[in-house]
């Protein structure tokens, strides 16, 4: 079952509708894709629904961020 890490969104569900009118039982998938982000100051790999990635509620970990070591010989 997929549900966004941070707004709990979770599947719909619903019906298809045929033109003779046949009604079956469907559900509606939300858009989910597994992000890097900041979870409490640590890069965390988070599944997260695209509208909160695109109302920024989310910030993305950034990937090689080490500071190089000088060595002083």
């Amino acid at each position: 079952m997929a549900k966004c890490f941070v707004c709990g969104k979770l599947r719909m569900a619903g019906q298809n509708v045929s033109h003779a009118n046949n009604i079956t039982k469907r559900t509606f998938n939300i858009n989910i894709q597994t992000v890097r982000a900041l979870v409490d100051g640590r890069a965390k790999q988070v599944k997260v629904c695209t509208r909160c990635i695109r109302s920024n509620k989310i910030t993305k970990a950034v990937r090689g961020t080490r500071k190089a070591v000088s060595s002083a010989a």
